[in-house]
């Protein structure tokens, strides 16, 4: 099978997916309160970013997390994270690689230099964090309005959540590979400094150069 055979199932079966659960769902309209998997994987999409059949949304950011043995982070957590905080407005891009690599992206297409902090160790003082809320609250409304998927999976790395990840970001990079699906002149990733993003044509970093292993379809064929 085709890198192009295997993008067209990819996108039916997440098309078939959008129908079990009812349709997409977007941050700045979700709480805890409602109902979620314990565990799962992410499918983010955004405005404007079409397949190159031009009638329907690509993909452009998948996520998992609790890849660990001793994670306890449920799906909630980790979008909860991506999403930031509601009063007020804000967020730590310290805590979501997402979120770093939006506000990164915004900060170069203004062509400000108004955070230097932004990306910055692991951690930062009240001081810093308090230079940084602007762009903070300007990272929440940008991912809060992106329509997202998600897919219950309880199983872990090798078995589940991290292989549908991996296999995932592989299929849909366009890193060492012809783009088929290629982002518009538009999107903000074009403007990202961190060249994964740039060339792979997601919001990700990690398995953007990997080759992907075709049997994970079935995985996530199979998955309820």
């Amino acid at each position: 099978m085709s890198r192009l055979s295997d993008l067209n199932r990819f996108n039916d079966l997440l098309k078939k997916l959008r129908e079990r659960i009812g349709g997409t769902r977007k941050l700045s309209e979700c709480d805890g309160r409602m109902v979620w998997p314990k565990r799962g994987v992410y499918f983010f999409f955004e405005q404007g970013e079409m397949r190159s059949n031009g009638t329907e949304q690509r993909v452009v950011r998948v996520g998992t997390h609790a890849l660990t043995g001793t994670s306890q982070t449920t799906l909630w957590n980790r979008l909860s994270q991506h999403r930031g905080t509601v009063t007020p407005k804000g967020g730590n891009h310290r805590g979501s690689i997402f979120r770093l690599l939006i506000g990164a992206a915004l900060l170069a297409r203004e062509g400000k230099d108004e955070c230097m902090s932004w990306g910055l160790g692991n951690s930062a003082d009240a001081e810093t964090r308090t230079s940084e809320r602007a762009i903070e609250e300007r990272v929440s409304n940008y991912i809060g309005s992106m329509p997202f998927l998600w897919l219950a999976v309880d199983e872990g790395v090798e078995t589940g959540r991290g292989y549908i990840e991996r296999n995932s970001i592989a299929l849909l990079s366009d890193s060492r590979q012809p783009a088929i699906d290629p982002p518009s002149p538009r999107w903000l990733g074009r403007y990202c400094p961190r060249a994964r993003v740039q060339q792979s044509g997601l919001c990700n970093q990690n398995h953007v150069e990997e080759r992907y292993d075709p049997r994970f379809l079935d995985m996530l064929e199979r998955c309820p």
